[in-house]
């Protein structure tokens, strides 16, 4: 299944491209207990994805904990475009600067991590108008604008945690 996007460009969940998108995917044990915590990445105006994989290290197009389950679509009109440049070109060079500077940091699952990549980029971009991206905020934004890629997207996101849920209510049930 395929979306248009304004720039020609379309999205494509088998060949895992997500033009100007944020995307996201669950980290084993962290998200069963926190289903709304897991992997991020974005993608450049062609859908190539980049994630912050860990210290030193950027992937692309091979996300660190596997393919995408949600998206969330950005308007690359809402990038503020750099002297002399189209806005699609703003977009994949401060994706590409925020991967660059990323490279060179260490890796911090609380202060300094994979979403902190992501605003990077869409603070250089002043996306919106706004350079006060941070982890916290697009955690928030993709629980509330995300869309998953699938049905199975959705169940590889919330079916560990509702199996835990209900296994600690049988419990809780049995010995009460």
């Amino acid at each position: 299944m395929t979306l248009p996007l304004s720039n020609g460009h379309r999205i494509d969940h088998n060949k895992q491209r997500y033009p100007n998108c944020i995307v996201w995917t669950p980290i084993p044990c962290l998200t069963w207990f926190m289903p709304f915590i897991g992997h991020m990445g974005i993608a450049t105006s062609t859908g190539v994805i980049r994630d912050f994989a860990g210290p030193y290290f950027v992937s692309e197009d091979d996300m660190a904990f596997g393919r995408p389950t949600k998206y969330w679509q950005l308007n690359p009109e809402k990038v503020r475009g750099r002297k002399g440049q189209h806005p699609k070109e703003t977009w994949d060079s401060c994706v590409y600067e925020a991967s660059e500077e990323y490279k060179g940091r260490m890796h911090n699952l609380c202060c300094d991590n994979c979403h902190s990549h992501c605003a990077m980029a869409l603070n250089l971009m002043e996306y919106d108008n706004s350079n006060s991206w941070n982890m916290v905020k697009l955690c928030f934004l993709m629980l509330i604008y995300g869309k998953y890629v699938s049905v199975c997207g959705f169940l590889k996101t919330w079916l560990p945690f509702l199996i835990m849920v209900g296994g600690l209510v049988a419990l809780l049930v049995v010995f009460t």
